[in-house]
């Protein structure tokens, strides 16, 4: 009898159900990563990490993108694997097609000259190796504060021109050829 439940149970073929539903793969991410934390390396060394509470991925679009709505933190690390420059946003999005990012938001970037540069928009070519926008930057140096609208850069952000600059420069006047005497002096 127990020969015969068993020939009767392993016989039987599994029901399944699915569901067909449609999806917009405008709307709907092909991929969805929380916390997440990646190495990236080129010839075997370890040059950046990213750091993202939230990352869609829209692969399947029609324009296909990546999404970090939750902001995206990114690490330069020297050959010593010391952060050598850093770059920080409210939120991120990567063009897959034009290899095009655009940061968003409270973009605060510190390059390998140690110079804080802080802006609202970002966006980086990958194709055309360079960093750029048309909003307000502001740039501080060692020695000076630099403001402007608008910018181009190089992928480094070591090299960039201001549109539109102004800046704040430190001034000594002790240290100034022909400087200004008070009136009262002059003369005696």
């Amino acid at each position: 009898m127990l020969i015969v439940a068993v020939a009767v149970i392993a016989c039987r073929e599994e029901v399944k159900s699915v569901v067909h539903r449609e999806t917009n793969p405008e709307l709907v991410p092909t991929v969805t990563s929380r916390n997440v934390k990646t190495l990236i390396s080129d010839s075997g060394i370890t040059q950046y990490r990213i750091t993202t509470k939230l990352w869609y991925i829209y692969s399947q679009a029609a324009k296909p993108y990546w999404f970090f709505p939750d902001g995206l933190y990114l690490e330069q690390f020297d050959k010593d694997f010391k952060t050598a420059a850093s770059i920080q946003c409210d939120s991120a999005k990567y063009f897959e097609d034009k290899k095009l990012w655009r940061l968003d938001g409270n973009v605060r970037i510190w390059n390998v000259n140690k110079e804080l540069i802080l802006t609202n928009q970002l966006f980086w070519s990958q194709r055309e190796q360079k960093v750029y926008s048309d909003s307000f930057i502001h740039i501080e140096k060692a020695d000076r504060t630099l403001e402007g609208y608008g910018f181009t850069s190089n992928e480094r952000m070591t090299t960039y021109t201001l549109h539109r600059p102004s800046g704040i420069f430190p001034y000594d006047e002790s240290r100034t050829p022909g400087s200004r005497q008070p009136a009262d002096s002059i003369g005696q």
